[in-house]
């Protein structure tokens, strides 16, 4: 019998909390420095991971976290595109 597959864990930017990665949204700035969402979690590239809760993408955006993690200026067009596909523009 094979021991169980390890479960890869990474931590929300906002909330500093663990979770399993495929529970968590990449947000990559690639090499070029387009900043984007990676659904596939395979895009080239730098990645910051984040909850998809309300509190957590909120957060993101209130405080520029993105602009920590990537230390690189990030669009407020960026954010607002994050909320609108969590939140759905609440």
């Amino acid at each position: 019998m094979q021991p169980p597959k390890k479960i890869p864990m990474r931590t929300c930017i906002a909330c500093r909390e663990e979770h399993p990665r495929r529970e968590m949204v990449r947000v990559v700035r690639s090499p070029g420095g387009a900043i984007f969402l990676d659904f596939s979690g395979k895009a080239a590239g730098r990645g910051a991971y984040v909850c998809s809760n309300e509190s957590c993408i909120k957060k993101l955006g209130q405080k520029k976290l993105l602009n920590r993690a990537f230390s690189a200026p990030v669009d407020d067009a960026v954010y607002r595109q994050i909320e609108e596909e969590f939140l759905g523009g609440k």
